[in-house]
């Protein structure tokens, strides 16, 4: 496998898999290296296991143009699994078993994966509910060297899957989830079946912690974080009734795992700037023409290494720089107006609630105070992509500049409501407060972008 990322010099450039094994090099037995390596974890799967792989087997042997491997990651099952595993790996060629003594889908995903010598890595759930027909445009991104990743979506409109209501729903709030805290871009986390290039893998392994479920999610984070490209297939796909995933088990350890990469992230421990200088994909530019450049002149994609001026590695960005619109306002716009509508929201709900118990300048004043503080925080990290506690603290004192202008327009509102009405109804005070939050919103965002989370240029090196 390559080594993990450096950090140092110019993105890699990424070598199509087919130019590699050009000269078709072999194993000590004759056979040529894999150039997939299809990973099947399982835990107790003895009456499953067989047809499978056999069914998986002879797709690959029948419709796929290179060599490949399937290597069986049995999970410590209690059955007779691994003997399965142990006996398919005799009888078909190219079939690999590998024991493991813990459970998780995680920890054999990242030791089958150590071990393998193929240049493309995935992986498919035992039971093949994904139609196998997905699985050469889900890995041709990567042999090609146009992507980095690559997952099965199943919630693509083009998509067809037939699976119960009560997985749906868990499913589609569990990406909503992702979206609203992590603000990931991919469609479905947990889809299984997804692929990566092995020097990708190599960078990322190293810093994913979960060995469960949550794996497959926080690989997917990081790597969009690092700027890496994540192609997309939308597939078809029959849910399992024999299933023995916990969903509630499951859940919660992914929400708990949520929490344990906000906190990642939200203190810079990662580091996320040098796998963007190996990985990331600048934004394209104008005066690039067809041609993608990297952003910076260190390739990292900004000035200050963080991949633009939303520090989001050009990814959250992307296409084409339209002449006369600052670069990432778009992005930004559409993060802010989103916390804007959840932070009017619980604004106007803490103002309901504390109005019953307090006057209105009093309730309008906690309320704003209390959102704001969740509002600054939310588009530090989720519209401007600034993580860490470096300057944090003065972003937060300028935020509450900001929420001091709010303040007085929402204040001065009121005051003006009440000196031409001596007892205004509820809805009216709602409506005005309403309408004072859109103008203070305005100036907000001017505000939070010209001067809170403003990107300084870096400062020159001595010489």
């Amino acid at each position: 496998m390559p080594s993990p990322a450096t950090g140092t010099g110019a993105p890699t450039q990424r070598v199509p898999v087919e130019q590699t094994h050009a000269s078709t090099a072999v194993e000590d037995d004759g056979r040529p290296l894999p150039v997939l390596d299809v990973v099947i974890p399982v835990y107790n799967e003895e009456n499953d296991l067989a047809p499978c792989v056999r069914r998986l087997h002879a797709h690959l042997r029948d419709t796929f143009p290179y060599p490949f491997q399937l290597t069986i990651a049995d999970n410590a099952s209690t059955d007779d699994t691994l003997g399965i595993a142990l006996a398919l790996a005799e009888e078909l060629p190219g079939v690999v078993a590998v024991h493991l003594d813990a459970k998780g889908r995680g920890r054999a995903l990242r030791i089958a994966w150590g071990m393998s010598s193929a240049p493309v890595l995935a992986y498919m759930d035992v039971d093949l509910s994904t139609d196998l027909a997905a699985l050469l445009p889900l890995v041709a991104p990567l042999i090609s060297g146009h992507s980095d990743l690559a997952i099965g979506t199943r919630l693509a409109r083009t998509s067809r899957v037939v699976r119960g209501p009560r997985r749906e729903v868990i499913s589609r709030c569990y990406n909503l989830i992702l979206r609203g805290t992590l603000a990931a871009r991919f469609s479905d986390a947990q889809c299984g079946f997804k692929a990566i290039r092995a020097d990708a893998a190599s960078a990322l392994l190293p810093l994913v912690e979960d060995t469960g479920w949550f794996f497959d999610t926080e690989l997917l984070v990081l790597a969009e974080r690092a700027g890496m490209r994540i192609h997309e297939v939308p597939v078809d796909w029959i849910d399992d009734p024999d299933s023995r995933v916990d969903v509630f088990n499951t859940a919660v350890a992914d929400l708990k795992g949520v929490v344990r990469l906000l906190r990642a992230l939200g203190t810079g421990a990662l580091p996320l700037v040098e796998l963007r200088r190996e990985f990331g994909r600048g934004p394209l530019t104008t005066a690039a023409g067809a041609g993608a450049t990297m952003g910076g002149a260190d390739g990292s994609g900004g000035a200050d290494g963080s991949g633009g001026v939303d520090g989001s590695g050009g990814a959250a960005t992307g296409g084409v720089q339209v002449p006369g619109v600052p670069r990432g306002l778009p992005g930004q716009l559409i993060r802010f107006a989103v916390i804007g509508v959840a932070s009017t929201l619980a604004y106007l709900v803490l103002f309901v609630l504390l109005r019953t118990a307090t006057g209105a300048q009093a309730a309008n004043l906690l309320a704003l105070l209390i959102t704001a503080v969740a509002n600054t925080a939310a588009n530090r990290r989720l519209t401007f992509g600034l993580t860490g506690a470096a300057q944090a603290g003065r972003h937060h004192l300028q935020g509450l500049v900001v929420f001091a202008i709010g303040l007085g327009l929402t204040s001065g509102s009121l005051a003006t409501l009440h000196a031409a009405s001596d007892h205004p109804g509820r809805g009216l005070e709602v409506t005005v407060l309403v309408l004072a939050n859109l103008l203070s919103t305005v100036i907000r965002f001017l505000l939070l972008r010209a001067w809170v989370f403003r990107a300084h240029p870096a400062a020159p090196e001595a010489s």
